[in-house]
């Protein structure tokens, strides 16, 4: 990821150096003009050709620090690899705090005919002292949605368990439940600590122009570019929304054969990890 960084950083200030030089020759105005003339006025022109190519180097100084300027970091207590710890036995100890961290699924909640299980985590988890947590919630079911506000409660319990650094919700959303999510997900911001993030996962097609994900009160969204259905967009290299500029859903056994660059990478693999 930082040599990806460094080469995106030095195409940007090449480009930016050929802007200047192109401009500093448009704007040598004298050089356009016979000998006779600019021998006539040379202050008048000598003033307005250094103005232009003040003019040139702070556009130069604007695209310089463009290049060096990153959207903030919607999840800075996580390091750049994150993986995905689902519902069976994880044993971890051989995760480095620094580069790695662990999303962990803590509930599974699921309604069905008026009926609404909430299941916790019955599998052992084991991860070395240091590392970052994230409290994963998966969301399914059918028919009448439950009460947002009841099924707010459990999550914001597991997400003030002790270690815990951020909250994601795993909930692929149909068009007929987004205003109920939205709904959900606002008050789990609202009933979060201020200093822990709220992730979502998210579909691609939702990063990939669908409004209805603007403005949702999370920090991040994860589109996932693996177990894509029917009309998802494959082989996206830049998604539209703002929200899905930082992080990337990616599977052990489904690498994308493209994705945007520069992103941290959540990993999810149907198998339990092991070191290799």
């Amino acid at each position: 990821i930082r040599l990806l960084f460094s080469i995106s950083v030095h195409l940007c200030l090449s480009v930016a150096r050929h802007v200047l030089a192109f401009f500093s020759k448009l704007f040598s105005l004298p050089t356009w003009l016979p000998p006779t003339r600019r021998a006539a006025e040379p202050p008048r022109f000598r003033r307005y050709d250094k103005l232009m190519r003040a003019y040139a180097w702070a556009l130069f100084a604007l695209l310089v620090s463009a290049c060096g300027t990153r959207p903030a970091d919607p999840l800075p207590q996580f390091p750049r690899l994150v993986l995905w710890a689902w519902e069976r036995p994880e044993r971890l100890p051989f995760v480095d705090p620094h580069t790695t961290g662990v999303a962990f699924l803590t509930r599974t909640i699921s309604w069905r005919a008026g009926h609404v299980e909430s299941r916790p985590r019955l599998q052992p988890l084991e991860v070395p002292a240091g590392v970052a947590l994230m409290a994963v919630v998966r969301l399914e079911g059918s028919g009448a949605l439950p009460d947002a506000q009841a099924l707010a409660e459990p999550i914001l319990r597991d997400a003030a368990r002790p270690g815990i650094q951020a909250l994601q919700i795993d909930f692929d959303a149909r068009q007929s439940e987004r205003a109920w999510y939205r709904s959900l997900l606002r008050q789990l911001r609202a009933g979060l600590a201020a200093g822990v993030p709220l992730s979502i996962t998210a579909l691609a097609s939702w990063c990939d122009g669908d409004p209805w994900i603007r403005g949702l009160p999370v920090s991040d969204a994860v589109p996932m570019l693996f177990r894509m259905g029917a009309g998802e967009p494959r082989g996206t290299v830049r998604f539209r929304a703002a929200l899905c500029q930082s992080s990337l859903g990616i599977s052990t056994d489904e690498w994308p054969a493209q994705a945007p660059s520069g992103r941290r990478l959540f990993v999810f693999t149907p198998r339990a990890w092991d070191e290799e």
